[in-house]
């Protein structure tokens, strides 16, 4: 049973250390290459944890080995374009101009379940809505809107907000945060006041934020 325990608590760090050397990519968008590196991770991980006499050298060997190849394959595909597209395949244009291209859903296998699906996922409900709608290699659906049914921006109306810059979480859980304190011009001086101002003491601020401009968003822990 210790043994067992050992073991899985060595692959999980092993495998997490993995991911993390592959990069952030490789959980929020998985290319072609990258899922199959994921999926074999996960096997190679799995029947050790639940077979004892599988040695553990010859595992780790193998997970660092296939680790070692994703990273030289994703160094070449950003060296060289050729290898990116063999990889990780092309951008498609399916719908343009209201239009839909029959020819590349097929080439997608897409069915069109499948793309009005994406288009809600999207908050669009009419093709004909659409100027441009993209399947990109993750698998993910770009769509750009016909020029009258965008949402209008400040731009469009010749008003130019104030850059409130980026909002900074400076206390959470009761526990300050220093390291966006550059970002949102804090220093300790400051937010001693701003908790101040608050009446709340720092143990019970479950979350506050403050961006560049000193606008402030606090929650209170609830009790």
């Amino acid at each position: 049973m210790l043994i067992s325990f050992v073991r899985t608590g060595i692959l999980l760090v092993v495998i997490v250390f993995a991911v993390r050397i592959m990069g952030k990519r490789q959980i929020g968008q998985l290319q072609p290459a990258e899922l199959v590196v994921t999926i074999l991770l996960s096997e190679m991980a799995a029947t050790p944890m639940q077979d004892n006499d599988i040695p553990m050298l010859n595992t780790l060997v193998a997970i660092f080995t296939l680790i070692g190849l994703e990273i030289t394959v994703s160094f070449i595909s950003m060296k060289s374009v050729r290898i990116r597209n063999l990889l990780q395949g092309n951008s498609l244009i399916l719908i343009r101009n209201g239009v839909l291209d029959q020819k590349q859903l097929r080439r997608l296998r897409f069915t069109l379940d499948d793309l009005l699906e994406a288009l809600r996922n999207k908050d669009v409900f009419d093709i004909s809505d659409v100027k441009y709608a993209i399947a990109e290699t993750d698998g993910t659906l770009s769509v750009m809107l016909n020029d009258n049914k965008r949402t209008i921006s400040p731009e469009d109306m010749g008003i130019s907000p104030p850059d409130k810059g980026l909002s900074c979480v400076v206390v959470m859980d009761g526990v300050i945060i220093r390291s966006d304190f550059k970002d949102c011009g804090m220093d300790d001086k400051k937010l001693s006041a701003i908790i101040k101002k608050t009446g709340i003491p720092l143990k019970d601020i479950f979350l506050l934020t403050v961006n560049k401009n000193g606008d402030t968003n606090v929650i209170r822990k609830e009790k």
